[in-house]
């Protein structure tokens, strides 16, 4: 069963290489793994989703020295999104029904050209392979999503829990930052 994951890590070069290599050492699969800068600058924002048991993965990334805070947020009331580009054959007699196709998902046109539509789509997973299914028959030529962002519902959030990241002054001293 697929499990999510919510980590902060600290913003600095190499971060993604450790998680990746504990996930390849421990033989666990990853099936979504995005990475972006969160409201802090030094803090970044991982979203795991990986067939494995969540707990050990969990217990596993702690074990990481620049991972601050690790949460399952599979079974708690959470929002998730996805985003894809499509770039779909869509020729004159086909581009009405590529595009009603693409309405009912609330897919945004970003580009059409003589033949092709790229599209942009966003929503949970079941959402947009719903809408990859649907455009198959048209001919899909390429696409790329972005892998899963999720955030718990509510109250509940990731704190730095009074975490001290520290990185090098001009003196090249470490130089605790908060």
């Amino acid at each position: 069963m697929k499990q999510t994951l919510v980590a902060l890590v600290e913003n600095k070069p190499g971060v993604l290489n450790r998680v990746a290599n504990l996930f390849r050492r421990r033989n666990f699969n990853i099936d979504s793994l995005t990475v972006g800068r969160t409201q802090d600058p030094l803090i970044s924002r991982m979203t795991i989703v990986v067939d494995a048991e969540a707990e050990q993965v969990r217990n596993e990334l702690f074990k990481l020295v620049n991972v601050i805070q690790v949460e399952e947020v599979t079974d708690v009331p959470n929002v998730t999104r996805d985003l894809a580009l499509i770039k779909v054959l869509a020729d004159r007699e086909t581009r009405g029904e590529v595009m009603q196709a693409c309405a009912i998902f609330n897919a945004q046109v970003l580009d059409a050209g003589p033949e092709t539509l790229i599209v942009e789509v966003t929503g949970d997973e079941r959402e947009i392979s719903s809408l990859v299914e649907l455009l198959q028959p048209f001919g899909i030529v390429e696409m790329v999503r972005t892998g899963v962002v999720a955030m718990s519902r509510g109250t509940n959030t990731l704190s730095t829990n009074g975490y001290q990241v520290t990185q090098l002054n001009g003196n090249g001293q470490r130089a605790t930052i908060y």
